[in-house]
C-alpha cells in the first residue's frame, strides 16, 4: 500500500506512488471533494499538510490516576455499570420525589399560591435539565465522567439534607397555627417570610445544580464500562440503555409510591428525609465501585475547540479551495488525534464551509496558531455536533406532552373515582401508571418486541435507534389524542351529571382508571424515545464529546418543562379574559375549562413534530456507515 496522506493535487511529487483507482479518482473530482488525495499506508508515514490517518476504534479506558488499564478483566462489564445504576436510581428517585411532593408542599407549608409553586417547581425541574450542558462540559474538558460524578452527588446530597431541615425545623417554615383547609383556599394563613423563601429556593436549586451534572455523565460513564472492541460490544451497549432506563423507571416507581406513602403517613420531613438517605447510600455504592470502573481521558474544552474552529473557517472564508497557496487539509502526525481521549474521525462533506478552519496554507507555517488552523478531525467534531442536533431537538415535545400529564392529568384525577375495589388511591400517587407501563415493556422488550421487528425491519436490535425514537414520538401522539378524547368526554359527564361547579368532588360513577390508556402509552412512547435517544447521542458523538452528547438529551427535557409553562401562559393569555362566559382553557374549575382543547393542540403539534423528525432522520447518516464509507472509497475520503 501506498501511504496515507493528504495533499494538494498541484504540490504532490511526481515520485510518491499513489494507489488510487482511476474510476474513483474521476468520481471524486467529479463530486468536487475539496481537490486533495488521501492515501493509506501502513507506516501512516507524515506527508504534506501534516498526515490524515484512518481514524482508529475508540480510545484506550483508564483507570482512575490516567494510567493504561492492563487487564481490562478484572474492570468495568457488568458488574461496574450496577454500582451505577443505583446512583442513577436514587438521582431519579429524588428527583421525581420533589417534582410530585414540593408543590403540595410550598402550598399547604409555604402557604404559596397554587400557581406560583407549580411555575416555581417547572422552573427548577427545568433548570435541572437544561443545565446538564454545564455538567457535560466539565467532565468532557476537565474533570472526567467519574469526579464530574462524585462531586455534583454531593452536592445534590447537600441540596436535600437542607430541604430535609426545612421541612423539619419550624424556624425554616411559617406558623401553622390556625391555617385549617378553608384558611388555605381563601389565602388567609400567614405566609411565607423573604428569607424562609429565599432558604427553601436556594436549597431546591444546590439540589438542581447536583442534578445538573450527574444526569450528562451517568449513563455515559455507565457506557465507558464496555470494550468497544468486542464483537457484541453493540449488544451490551443496547441492553444496557434499556436497564438504565429501567433503573431511572424504579426510582421513579418508588417516588410516587412509597415516598407518597411515607409523606401521607410521618409527614414532609420524613419523605424529604427518605430521599437524603436514599441520596447518601447511593453514593456510598457508587465510591465502593470506584477499583472497578474504566475510565476515559478528558480532552480540553470542547467550547474552546469548537470556538477554534468558527473562528478559523471565519478568518479563512475567502480562501479558496483551489488556492495555490493550499497545502491540504491539515491534521497530525501519527494514529493518535490531536485531542486527548479522541480517535481520530474521518472527513465528510457536510458543513463544507467549517472545511476552511482546516485549509492549511503556506502562511500558516509549521507551527499553526490553533485559533488559525485546526486538525480535521476537530473540524468534524463541531459537525458531529450540529448533525446531532434535530435529533433531540425533536423530543422537546414528548418533554412538554410528560410535563403536562404530570399537572394537568392529576387534576384531571381529583374529578374520577381512585378506588381499586376497596383501596383509595391518592391521586398523587397516579403518575406511578406510566413508570408501570414502561417496567412491563422493559421486561418484555428483548422476548416479545425485538424478535418482532427484527423479522419486519431485519435489523439485530428489532429496531436502529433512530426507528426506535421514531416509534416513541409516534405512540406519544397517540397518547396525547387520546388524551383529548377522554377529557371530552369527563368534561361532558360532569356537566350532564350536575358537577359542573363541584370540581374538586370525585364522581363516583366515572373511574380514574380511564387515564391508564394515556399514561401507558406515553410511557411506551418514553421507553422507545428516551432508550434510544442515550444510546444514539452516545454512540454518535465524539469520543471526547460524549457527556456533552448525552447532555443535549437533558437540555431537551428541560426546554420542554420551559415550553410547558410558556404554552400555558400564551394558552391562559389568549383564551382566558372572558369572565364566566368564556372561560379560559386551563381554568382552575376544570370542569369548565377546555383541557381537551389543549390535548388536541398538543397533537397538532405532536404530528408536525413528527413530520419534522423524519425529515432530519431520512438525512441523518451514521457515523459508522461513514466510516464504512471511507474504508472503502477507494483511497479518497468518507462516502455520504
Amino acid at each position: 500500500m501506498g501511504s496515507r496522506e493528504i495533499k494538494s493535487p498541484a504540490q504532490a511529487p511526481t515520485s510518491t506512488p499513489l494507489s488510487v483507482d482511476p474510476a474513483s479518482a474521476s468520481d471524486s473530482f467529479r463530486r468536487k471533494k475539496l481537490g486533495v488525495y488521501f492515501i493509506e499506508s501502513d507506516d501512516r508515514r507524515t506527508a504534506l499538510g501534516g498526515g490524515y490517518t484512518v481514524p482508529i476504534s475508540g480510545t484506550t479506558p483508564v483507570n482512575i490516576h490516567g494510567k493504561p488499564i492492563k487487564d481490562l478483566s478484572r474492570t468495568g462489564g457488568w458488574i461496574a455499570a450496577f454500582f451505577i445504576f443505583g446512583n442513577e436510581m436514587a438521582e431519579r428517585m429524588a428527583y421525581f420525589g420533589l417534582s410530585v411532593n414540593m408543590v403540595a408542599f410550598m402550598f399547604y407549608v409555604m402557604h404559596r399560591p397554587f400557581s406560583s409553586s407549580a411555575n416555581a417547581v417547572n422552573n427548577f425541574l427545568g433548570i435541572s435539565q437544561a443545565s446538564s450542558v454545564l455538567g457535560g462540559f466539565l467532565a468532557d474538558a476537565y474533570l472526567g465522567r467519574y469526579w464530574t460524578i462524585a462531586i455534583f452527588t454531593t452536592i445534590y446530597l447537600a441540596g436535600l439534607t437542607g430541604i430535609t431541615l426545612c421541612a423539619t425545623m419550624s424556624i425554616f417554615v411559617p406558623n401553622q397555627d390556625q391555617c385549617d383547609q378553608i384558611s388555605l383556599l381563601l389565602g388567609n394563613c400567614e405566609p411565607a417570610k423573604q428569607w424562609q423563601m429565599l432558604y427553601l429556593y436556594t436549597v431546591l436549586y444546590v439540589t438542581g445544580f447536583g442534578a445538573a451534572g450527574i444526569r450528562p455523565c451517568v449513563s455515559s460513564f455507565g457506557a465507558d464500562q464496555f470494550d468497544e472492541r468486542r464483537r457484541d460490544y453493540k449488544a451490551h451497549l443496547d441492553r444496557f440503555f434499556n436497564f438504565f432506563y429501567l433503573s431511572v423507571t424504579i426510582g421513579a416507581i418508588v417516588a410516587f409510591t412509597a415516598v407518597v406513602y411515607i409523606q401521607m403517613e410521618h409527614g414532609w420531613g420524613s419523605a424529604f428525609g427518605a430521599l437524603a438517605i436514599a441520596m447518601g447510600i447511593s453514593n456510598m455504592v457508587f465510591f465502593l465501585g470506584t477499583p472497578l470502573y474504566r475510565h476515559r481521558l478528558p480532552g480540553g474544552s470542547p467550547l474552546t475547540r469548537v470556538a477554534q474552529v468558527l473562528v478559523a473557517a471565519f478568518r479563512k472564508r475567502n480562501a479558496s479551495f483551489d488556492s495555490s497557496e493550499l497545502v491540504g487539509l491539515y491534521e497530525v502526525v501519527g494514529k493518535r488525534s490531536a485531542i486527548k481521549g479522541s480517535s481520530k474521525i474521518a472527513h465528510t462533506d457536510s458543513f463544507r464551509c467549517l472545511d476552511k478552519a482546516a485549509l492549511q496554507l503556506k502562511e500558516d507555517g509549521v507551527d499553526p496558531n490553533p485559533w488559525r488552523l485546526c486538525t480535521v478531525t476537530q473540524v468534524e467534531e463541531v459537525k458531529i455536533l450540529l448533525r446531532l442536533m434535530p435529533v433531540p431537538a425533536c423530543t422537546i415535545v414528548l418533554s412538554l406532552i410528560l410535563t403536562e400529564f404530570l399537572t394537568l392529568s392529576v387534576q384531571q384525577a381529583y374529578t374520577l373515582n381512585t378506588h381499586i375495589g376497596h383501596l383509595k388511591l391518592p391521586v398523587t400517587c397516579m403518575p406511578v401508571f406510566p413508570g408501570l407501563s414502561i417496567f412491563l415493556l422493559l421486561a418484555l422488550y428483548y422476548s416479545v418486541f425485538v424478535p418482532l421487528c427484527r423479522r419486519i425491519t431485519g435489523h439485530p436490535h428489532g429496531a436502529s435507534q433512530l426507528q426506535r425514537v421514531g416509534i416513541g414520538l409516534a405512540v406519544s401522539i397517540l397518547s396525547v389524542a387520546w388524551a383529548g378524547i377522554f377529557e371530552r368526554y369527563r368534561r361532558n359527564y360532569a356537566i350532564e351529571h350536575g358537577y359542573e361547579v363541584s370540581f374538586l368532588t370525585s364522581m363516583p360513577e366515572l373511574s380514574a382508571y380511564w387515564l391508564l390508556i394515556q399514561y401507558c402509552l406515553i410511557g411506551i412512547a418514553e421507553v422507545f424515545c428516551i432508550v434510544g435517544l442515550l444510546e444514539f447521542l452516545y454512540e454518535e458523538a465524539p469520543d471526547a464529546m460524549r457527556s456533552i452528547g448525552s447532555a443535549y438529551a437533558a437540555v431537551a427535557g428541560g426546554l420542554g418543562c420551559f415550553a410547558a409553562t410558556i404554552l400555558n401562559s400564551i394558552v391562559k393569555s389568549v383564551t382566558g379574559g372572558g369572565g364566566e362566559t368564556r372561560p379560559s382553557w386551563l381554568s382552575q374549575n376544570i370542569n369548565t375549562g377546555r383541557f381537551d382543547y389543549l390535548y388536541w393542540l398538543l397533537t397538532v403539534i405532536s404530528v408536525i413534530n413528527f413530520c419534522a423528525f423524519l425529515y432530519a432522520a431520512r438525512r441523518f447518516e451514521y457515523r459508522a456507515k461513514q466510516e464504512e464509507g471511507s474504508e472503502s472509497g477507494g483511497g479518497m475520503t468518507g462516502t455520504r
